[in-house]
C-alpha cells in the first residue's frame, strides 16, 4: 500500500509514450531516435522505463556501461544498444559477445575491437566519434576522415556511426553551430569519397529543439524523453514545456508537527532561526534520499497545495518545512517535492535551481531506497 511509503517517487510510464510520441513528430519521418536510458534511466528505473520504450517504438537505446546493456537485454532482444562512453580495454570482449555498439576514438579501440570480433566470429557496428569541441572522446575532425577509412579496412569490424557531442547547446548558439560546421565537413569527406555511414547523429535533447539542422537520420534524447525541457540560456519556446510531461512525480510524508516560539534554532548549525512564532512541519526525506542538502533554506515542497519553504539544514533522513499558512496539517500527510499537487506545481529544474544543480543531478540523484511506484495501463 502507499500509505506505507516515507519517501516514494510515482513514475508514470504513459507521459513516456506520450514523450517519445511528441519527439517523434518533432523531428519527423525520416530521423529515427536513440533514447538515453543511462543511469538508471535517469533514474526512474531502467527496466520499466526500456519496457516501455520498447513498446513505445524506440529506435535504438543509449547507456553507459555493459550493466546497463544487459539489463536491456533481459527485458527484450532485438534492439540496437549504443555504449556511449569508452569501453575499457577488460570490457571489449563482453562488448562484443553481447553485441553493444562501441564508440570508438582511436585506432588502437578499433584495432582490439577488430581483434575480439574475429576471435568470436562477429561483426562488431562501430560508431566514431568526432571531437568537435566536448573534448571528452572522439577524433580530431582533421583526422577523422583518415581514421574512417582505416576503420573499415579492419575485419570484423563495420562502420555503422559517425558521431559528436555538444558542449553548449542550452547555452551558445554560435559555438554549437561551430561544431556543426566542423562534424558536417567530415560528413560531407565521406560522402563525397562514396563511404556511406547508416547512422549519423549530434543532437541530444537542447540542440533537437534548437538546431534543426543538426539532427541528421538519429537523433539521441534523454531529458527530454522523461519530460523536462533543457534549462539553459537559449530559452526555446516554455510552450515546449506544455507538450512532454514529467514522467516523475516524488513525494513523502509529514511525520510532525509542532510549533515553535521565535528565536528558537531549526537543525544542524543552527542556519535558521524562527523571526516569530511557528508551525513547523518535520518531513520523512533528506539527504539520503537524495534530496539536495544545498537547497536547505531556499527550496519550498508542497503541502495541502500551497508552497511551504524548507526551513534549516535538510539532515540525512528528515528536513524541516514552515506549514503556519496551511491549515490543516497533520501526520501522515503527503507531500510534493517534485510535481503538482493542487493547482501548484514544483518542477524538477526548479529544485535544480534552488540547489545550484541541474536537472539531470536531481533525477540520478534520487536514491535507491526511494520505491518506485509505476503508474499506467500496464504497469507492474
Amino acid at each position: 500500500m502507499r500509505t506505507a511509503y516515507r519517501c516514494w517517487a510515482e513514475v508514470d510510464l504513459e507521459a513516456i509514450r506520450e514523450n517519445l510520441a511528441w519527439i517523434r513528430h518533432q523531428v519527423g519521418p525520416g530521423v529515427q531516435v536513440l533514447t538515453v536510458v543511462k543511469a538508471d534511466a535517469y533514474g526512474h528505473g531502467l527496466r520499466h522505463i526500456a519496457a516501455r520504450l520498447m513498446q513505445s517504438g524506440t529506435d535504438i537505446f543509449g547507456v553507459a556501461n555493459l550493466v546497463e546493456a544487459r539489463a536491456i537485454r533481459a527485458v527484450g532482444a532485438g534492439w540496437p544498444i549504443l555504449m556511449l562512453g569508452a569501453c575499457l580495454p577488460e570490457e571489449v570482449v563482453d562488448a562484443v559477445r553481447d553485441e553493444v555498439m562501441p564508440v570508438i576514438s582511436t585506432a588502437a579501440e578499433a584495432r582490439e575491437f577488430a581483434n575480439a570480433a574475429r576471435r568470436q566470429r562477429r561483426i562488431v557496428r562501430a560508431h566514431l566519434k568526432v571531437d568537435t569541441g566536448m573534448g571528452r572522446l572522439g577524433v580530431d575532425p582533421g583526422e577523422a576522415f583518415e581514421l574512417a577509412q582505416s576503420l573499415r579496412q579492419l575485419p570484423g569490424l563495420e562502420l555503422a556511426g559517425l558521431c559528436t557531442h555538444f558542449a553548449a547547446a542550452e547555452d551558445d548558439p554560435d559555438f554549437t553551430r561551430e561544431q556543426i560546421t566542423r562534424f558536417r565537413e567530415v560528413v560531407d569527406a565521406l560522402a563525397a569519397a562514396g563511404i556511406r555511414v547508416p547512422w549519423i547523429h549530434a543532437s541530444g535533447s537542447a540542440a533537437l529543439l534548437n538546431e534543426e539542422s543538426a539532427r541528421f537520420n538519429l537523433v539521441r534524447p534523454g531529458l527530454l524523453v522523461y519530460g523536462i525541457v533543457p534549462p539553459g540560456q537559449r530559452a526555446v519556446d516554455r510552450h515546449l514545456s506544455s507538450r512532454v510531461r514529467p514522467v516523475l512525480a516524488w513525494k513523502c510524508r509529514v511525520s510532525l508537527v509542532k510549533t515553535v516560539p521565535a528565536g528558537v534554532s531549526l537543525s544542524y548549525g543552527r542556519t535558521f532561526v524562527a523571526p516569530r512564532a511557528l508551525r513547523v512541519a518535520t518531513l520523512t526525506v533528506g539527504y539520503g534520499d537524495g534530496y539536495p542538502r544545498a537547497a536547505s533554506n531556499v527550496a519550498s515542497v508542497l503541502i495541502g497545495g500551497r508552497r511551504c519553504p524548507v526551513v534549516g539544514r535538510v539532515t540525512m533522513d528528515q528536513m524541516l518545512v514552515d506549514v503556519s499558512h496551511v491549515d490543516p496539517v497533520n501526520p501522515g500527510d503527503e507531500v510534493v517535492l517534485v510535481g503538482r499537487q493542487g493547482k501548484q506545481e514544483i518542477t524538477t529544474p526548479e529544485l535544480a535551481g534552488w540547489s545550484g544543480s541541474i536537472p539531470w543531478e536531481i533525477l540520478t540523484g534520487i536514491s535507491h531506497r526511494v520505491p518506485r511506484i509505476y503508474l499506467g495501463s500496464e504497469a507492474a
